[in-house]
């Protein structure tokens, strides 16, 4: 049976989520060596479990730069490490100044404002979110521009296996930005009470905190332009679909949430998300051994019968559609979920206010040739 595949591969992997559903919930792929789990319940389970751990990144051949963001960022570390990177995340969080998104959109779309026909996965979505961010930690221009040039290739550095050429262009990249960070970090004093706070409470170096605050300043520019660009993707299409029989699709921005709160659910883009059990597991009456890995299916999930009903509908109505788990759950919940939902509503409240006549140009869509993300590689829309 069919459990890790490339997205840009499967026209329609609910189908194959549905199948699994209902035989197999919890199976062991021997081919991938690695337990594949379906159900909500089973998710959860895990999710929730101390013993299932954030499987560490392959690090071989990465510098200090490199190391230092995959060791400590919040989406990737486990027990104290983990609660820290995490500290410093919302912490971060609670820096950001007001940006107005209405501005930063149409200076974005200024080049195309004439004929407004424009790819808005490369013109917006990789685009906004992260400029937003630097935008909003008060980075320079000449800064910002690197940063926006060079993110793809920094998020190379997830990958599991590495060629030499991309661990050469990570380790350049990865120094880059860590340098740029940590200097702006120290020449703001963004951070400093906070690192002295965290310095005292944890007993390590104020230095070993800022490395935190550096990594996770990073981990910041890598959320807003990897999961607020899938947002941004999807429920843009899922708002067109919606309205394909109207003439004027709302800007409401009550009304956008709960569509956007459906389509993480509906249409996530986090589809499955690995942990390895660090003890025995025991899950639908299997023993899941310690050093096991375990492959979640979250967009399977989100489809579960037994949790969402009728889960084939896109219904904005379902009372317990935020109970979905495309951000996880837990201490690793990710801490941008609700940076990407408040991004996403006003951006989309702004267009539909601004263009009254969006409409899709193209419904083949084509998708990244990612595992773990189900990300539009394009989706060309007009005002006309």
């Amino acid at each position: 049976m069919m459990t890790t595949f490339l997205q840009s591969e499967v026209q329609d992997p609910t189908k194959i989520y549905e199948t699994m559903l209902s035989d197999n919930p919890v199976y062991w792929d021997n081919e991938n060596k690695l337990w594949a789990v379906y159900s909500y319940e089973h998710c959860k389970a895990i999710l929730s479990n101390d013993n299932a751990h954030i499987p560490a990144v392959n690090t071989v051949g990465l510098n200090v730069y490199a190391l230092s963001i995959t060791e400590q960022l919040a989406r990737l570390s486990n027990g104290v490490q983990h609660e820290i990177a995490r500290q410093t995340a919302i912490l971060l969080f609670g820096k950001m100044n007001a940006i107005s998104i209405n501005a930063l959109f149409e200076k974005i779309l200024e080049p195309e404002i004439v004929k407004f026909e424009i790819d808005w996965v490369n013109t917006i979505c990789k685009k906004l979110p992260l400029s937003f961010v630097l935008k909003s930690f008060d980075f320079n221009k000449v800064e910002s521009e690197l940063i926006l040039a060079k993110i793809e290739t920094l998020l190379k550095i997830m990958l599991p296996t590495k060629t030499d050429d991309q661990i050469l262009s990570v380790n350049a990249v990865s120094k880059e930005i860590y340098l740029i960070a940590e200097n702006h970090l120290i020449e703001t004093g963004l951070l400093r009470k906070e690192i002295e706070m965290l310095s005292d409470k944890f007993k390590i170096s104020e230095s070993k905190i800022l490395s935190f605050a550096v990594t996770n300043l990073i981990g910041l520019f890598i959320q807003s332009y990897d999961a607020s660009r899938g947002v941004l993707s999807n429920s843009l299409l899922q708002v067109l679909k919606l309205n394909r029989q109207s003439s004027k699709i709302s800007s409401d921005e009550n009304y956008l949430e709960n569509i956007i709160i459906e389509t993480l659910r509906f249409d996530p883009p986090i589809h499955n998300t690995r942990r390895i059990a660090v003890e025995d597991i025991v899950l639908n009456n299997s023993v899941i051994k310690k050093g096991d890995l375990i492959f979640l299916v979250l967009a399977s999930a989100n489809r579960d019968p037994q949790k969402f009903e009728n889960p084939k509908i896109f219904d904005v109505k379902r009372p317990n559609n935020n109970e979905n788990l495309t951000f996880g759950l837990g201490s690793h919940n990710c801490v941008a979920k609700h940076f990407s939902i408040n991004l996403t509503v006003k951006c989309l409240a702004y267009l539909f206010e601004n263009y009254k006549n969006v409409k899709l140009l193209d419904d083949q869509i084509l998708y990244e040739p990612i595992v773990n993300a189900r990300l539009p590689k394009q989706i060309l829309i007009s005002n006309s």
